[in-house]
Order: C-alpha cells, then sequence, then structure tokens
C-alpha cells in the first residue's frame, strides 16, 4: 500500500489555516469530517480486499441487500415518514434497484463479478437513496402547500390519487433534474468519476467513456424507477397525515 497519497492532507491543512485566518468557524467540524473520510475510506478499502475475494452468488447478493437495507434506514430517517416509512422506502429502493442491476447483468453490461457488481450495485442504491428522499420530501411539502385543493378535489368525488396527480407529477420532475444536468454537462464541463478512475488505472479512453455512458443511463432509469415507485407507495401514507 502507498501512503504518499497522504501528502494531499496539505490541501486540507490549508483550508483549515484559511478557515482560522479569516475565522469561517469550521475549522473543527472541517478537521473531524476530514479525518473520518479518511479512516472510512480505508477500512472500505480494506473491506473490499475481503469482498473481491467472494466468488458465491448469494454473498454477492447478500452484500447487496445489506446496502438495501441501510439505503431504507437512512431514507427513513431524511424523510421520516410516519406511517411504515421504512417498508415504503425499503420497497421503492429495492425494487429500483434490482431492476437496473439485472438489467445490467442481463445485457452484459457488467459481469457477475464482484469487483463490477458490488461498486456498481453500490452507486445505483446510493442514487436510488437520494431520488426517494428527494420526492418524498417534495410530495410532503407539495402536499401541505397545496391542501386546500386536495380537499376540495376529494369533497367533489374525486379520488386521492386524483387529488395527488399533479403533486407526483411535480415530484418525479424534480427528482430527475439532477439527471438532467448531468447529461447536460458531462464531457464538456467535466470528465466523470468513473471515466476518470478507469482512465487513471490505464484504461483505453473509448472503454472508459462507453462504461461510463452505461453508468449514467443506468442513473437515470433508477433515479426514473425510484420516483414511480416512491410517490405510488408513499402518497395514501402522506396524504393521510396532512389531512388529519
Amino acid at each position: 500500500m502507498e501512503y504518499k497519497f497522504l501528502l494531499s492532507y496539505i490541501l486540507i491543512l490549508t483550508a483549515l489555516y484559511y478557515s482560522y485566518r479569516e475565522r469561517l468557524g469550521i475549522e473543527r467540524s472541517l478537521f473531524i469530517n476530514s479525518l473520518r473520510a479518511l479512516i472510512q475510506l480505508l477500512l472500505l478499502g480494506y473491506l473490499l480486499v475481503f469482498v473481491f475475494r467472494l466468488e458465491n452468488p448469494f454473498e454477492l447478493f447478500g452484500i447487496l441487500f445489506v446496502m438495501v437495507l441501510f439505503a431504507s434506514y437512512t431514507a427513513q430517517k431524511r424523510v421520516n415518514l410516519k406511517e411504515k416509512g421504512y417498508i415504503t422506502a425499503f420497497l421503492s429502493i429495492f425494487l429500483a434497484s434490482s431492476i437496473v442491476i439485472f438489467t445490467l447483468l442481463l445485457f452484459g453490461i457488467i459481469s457477475f463479478q464482484p469487483n463490477q457488481i458490488i461498486p456498481v450495485g453500490g452507486m445505483i442504491i446510493g442514487n436510488s437513496l437520494n431520488v426517494y428522499s428527494l420526492t418524498v420530501d417534495r410530495m410532503k411539502g407539495e402536499a401541505k402547500n397545496t391542501i386546500d385543493i386536495i380537499e376540495n378535489i376529494t369533497a367533489v368525488g374525486g379520488s386521492l390519487k386524483d387529488a395527488f396527480y399533479f403533486i407526483k407529477k411535480n415530484a418525479v420532475r424534480s427528482a430527475l433534474i439532477p439527471m438532467k444536468n448531468m447529461l447536460q454537462t458531462v464531457g464538456i464541463i467535466h470528465i466523470p468519476g468513473v471515466a476518470t478512475g478507469m482512465l487513471l488505472a490505464g484504461a483505453d479512453p473509448m472503454e472508459a467513456v462507453s462504461f461510463q455512458l452505461a453508468i449514467m443511463y443506468m442513473m437515470v432509469a433508477v433515479a426514473l424507477f425510484t420516483g414511480i415507485f416512491s410517490i405510488n407507495f408513499s402518497y395514501k401514507k402522506i396524504l393521510s397525515t396532512v389531512l388529519r
């Protein structure tokens, strides 16, 4: 293992010095978080050494399942959906992630090797977590702001699904905005992380770009699926909370 990467910490020290000199008040949190990132990434590195030696499919799927469980727990903490919130988060993240992962495996875009399925699966589940949080949080805010319209629609015989239609549409549109921005700027403003990592590892540029393209399309798909599952699994719970 090479430790020369630790020399890059001088960049953090520069930021700490500037914050101290200008009295920004972020020195403590920046210092603690930089050490936390160091420890977490080192632990991840040692863990991946073990994970990449696994060959049993059930072990690999077990790791992905644990990721989904933790992502669901994190999502529930973020949005605090009171009524069966964890189950809603789990179903949304699990279904969306499973569809995308199995599609990638089916078409041979990734192989069932630990060094591919675990990192890619982690990106999919992490993105699904973020989209779920954004979608449900947006729906909760929209429902509170339009409670009068919702009550009027239900009062004249409309269903809760009808009353929530525009809120659901706006929530999904909002969740997809980061994906749209990413597609617009990639390759012009920045080189994405996966392509950068492959290029640093000495991969052929076209191979790196092709794999990055698949990753980006994957992110769009998981965002869309997560948004769809999120709105359909959570809107009744959100409305029942708001209408109380």
